[in-house]
């Protein structure tokens, strides 16, 4: 995990996040790295992962727990 932030990112939320305020993350991607940073604090603190990690971590979401 990289805490450094790049100059340019284009931020995106998913299409199941609402207009409301709700707790939600908004994710960038650059050549390296997954960025991700709170909806609601777009100057706060952002987490950089690499694309593998990104990758497993996708994959276990969509995986099946008892």
């Amino acid at each position: 995990m990289n805490t450094e932030q790049p100059a340019r990112l284009d931020w995106f939320k998913s299409s199941y996040s609402s207009g409301e305020g709700g707790a939600c993350v908004e994710v960038a991607d650059d050549a390296t790295a997954i960025h991700v940073r709170d909806s609601k604090d777009h100057g706060g603190p952002q987490l950089a992962f690499g694309r593998s990690a990104w990758s497993g971590f996708v994959a276990d979401l969509g995986q099946d727990r008892i």
